[in-house]
């Protein structure tokens, strides 16, 4: 069976995530409520933890997403195991090439390395052949504005070790969609052939 090929005026937006607590879960529930906005695109969560990963629906989406809990500085260990899985089936045969990529972290500390997360995040989809997608809004003055962590290469978000129905908070919640939104967006420019 061949690869399911997209119409022209759809897309799919594949959203591989890692969450220890249900922070990171929510955080990319919000990813996939932006890339909801675009018409056409279609967000789908692929939890590490709990699914058998579809390397066919990663093959056949025409962007992918990741995100992890930053612990310690750096991922989880079941978002690396999954990076470390897709040599095989992914990058010895290069089939996320050109796809776009982008990444979304989330820490109980305000800085806490997140950084070094996205940066792991981006250096495996170069080494895909990916095109990274950061974000492209100032970083908000106060907690209720979007970016208030102040990144550049992701949608960062602070928790508190509280439930993850209290946090992330709003704005972290809202920078998440908009990075959803500006990778479906911009995927959708990439196929009409205007970017």
């Amino acid at each position: 069976m061949g690869k399911q090929q997209a119409g022209p005026d759809e897309m799919k937006v594949a959203i591989v995530y890692d969450s220890g607590y249900g922070h990171t879960a929510k955080q990319a529930v919000a990813v996939a409520e932006g890339v909801g906005r675009v018409a056409g695109a279609e967000a789908q969560l692929i939890a590490v933890a709990n699914d058998e990963i579809s390397w066919e629906v990663l093959e056949a989406s025409d962007a992918i997403i990741f995100g992890s809990p930053t612990y310690n500085g750096t991922l989880s260990s079941r978002l690396k195991k999954f990076m470390e899985d897709s040599t095989r089936p992914a990058w010895f045969p290069q089939k996320w090439r050109n796809k776009v990529a982008a990444g979304f972290t989330n820490s109980g500390a305000m800085h806490g390395d997140k950084l070094n997360s996205l940066v792991t995040m981006a250096l495996f989809a170069a080494q895909h052949g990916m095109i990274w997608v950061g974000l492209d809004i100032f970083p908000g003055k106060s907690a209720d504005e979007q970016n208030r962590v102040g990144g550049w290469l992701g949608a960062m978000a602070q928790s508190n070790d509280e439930s993850p129905e209290l946090s992330p908070i709003p704005s972290d919640l809202n920078t998440a969609a908009y990075l959803g939104q500006r990778v479906a967006e911009i995927t959708k420019q990439l196929h009409s052939g205007r970017a």
